[in-house]
């Protein structure tokens, strides 16, 4: 029987991140009730839609004024770490703080930008749901949030493409290619695409994050394995922040992730899956956010072309909700 033997750097290198998944979940776990006590007090419950969708408002009714922006757990936590970080390797560099900062412009930056940034967009939509400001119930119309997402994620493929001049891909036992300014689109519906399917798997207790929790621990594998510590460690602390977070979530929900957690960690998933060159890999480590997100385009498909749904609901797991399985069952399996 063979053993992997790690040596002390790289022991040292995997305690830095799951000491830092250990501190996000702690810090996260900590503030909950904080935030659980603020959205009730303020009633930011979760507005269920019911024009055009019938089955879906039969079967979330119940879950109707339950918090929404659940999301700001995770994002939140990750950004006040990683700020906190950077300012004590600042002040002091040559102490432990100055090895504890993962917070680096060729690694982690953009990430963490784009987080908060469509974070910030997924609160304003999240809190004109509630309200209902805006059209069909309230939030943003579908056509305002692809273009600034849409945005958000052309930023980072010029930054990608000119600040770190990245335009190769890897292709899995095949090799490098250099596919010149093609990576900007490439890049943009990578992001675009696993931002939505993130939000259409955020329908059922648990379900987005568990998801998210598996996706991002791959990431975190190949990030190490790759030696970007910075981005393991990142990937760390959103670890922990989602466990935290589906503390709460998992089944019957205290909170809803929301747009403000739905949307920017898919954008940060799909950085991620750029960022190590992986992005072939994601269907296969996200293929439930392909199952929900397909499924989503073969019913409006279905309905365009020959006049009819192919599924009692959409995405899937509305599906399987509507022959009559369990909410826990279908998040289980």
């Amino acid at each position: 029987m063979k053993f992997i033997i790690f040596n002390m750097d790289e022991l040292f290198s995997i305690s830095h991140i799951l000491g830092f998944a250990a501190l996000s979940f702690i810090i996260t776990m900590a503030w909950t009730p904080a935030l659980e006590h603020f959205l009730f007090k303020y009633r930011l419950g979760k507005q269920i839609r019911t024009e055009g969708v019938p089955i879906f408002a039969k079967l979330h009714r119940k879950k109707e004024g339950t918090p929404t922006m659940g999301g700001i757990l995770i994002w939140g936590t990750t950004l006040v770490l990683a700020l906190l970080f950077w300012w004590l390797a600042k002040i002091a560099p040559d102490t432990i703080f100055g090895k504890l900062n993962f917070l680096s412009r060729g690694q982690t930056l953009l990430p963490l930008g784009a987080l908060v940034a469509s974070a910030l967009v997924g609160l304003i939509d999240d809190l004109l749901g509630v309200f209902k400001i805006g059209p069909k119930g309230g939030g943003l119309q579908l056509r305002h949030r692809l273009l600034i997402y849409t945005i958000i994620a052309a930023f980072g493929a010029w930054w990608f493409f000119w600040k770190l001049e990245w335009d190769l891909i890897h292709i899995p036992f095949v090799g490098d290619f250099n596919i010149g300014w093609w990576y900007i689109p490439l890049f943009v519906f990578i992001l675009v695409a696993t931002a939505f399917s993130v939000n259409e798997a955020d329908g059922l207790d648990g379900l987005a994050g568990g998801v998210l929790l598996v996706a991002f621990g791959a990431f975190a594998v190949i990030a190490f394995t790759q030696g970007r510590m910075d981005l393991a460690v990142f990937c760390g602390v959103i670890i922990g922040a989602l466990l935290a977070f589906l503390w709460f979530n998992i089944h019957p929900a205290r909170f809803f992730m929301g747009d403000t957690g739905a949307m920017p960690l898919g954008i940060t998933l799909g950085i991620m899956a750029m960022l190590t060159n992986a992005f072939l890999l994601l269907p296969l480590i996200g293929f439930i956010l392909v199952l929900e997100s397909g499924s989503v385009i073969l019913q409006i498909l279905s309905k365009k072309i020959i006049g009819r749904k192919i599924f009692l609901s959409a995405p899937l797991h509305h599906h399987l909700e509507a022959k009559g399985w369990p909410e826990t069952k279908v998040t289980e399996r």
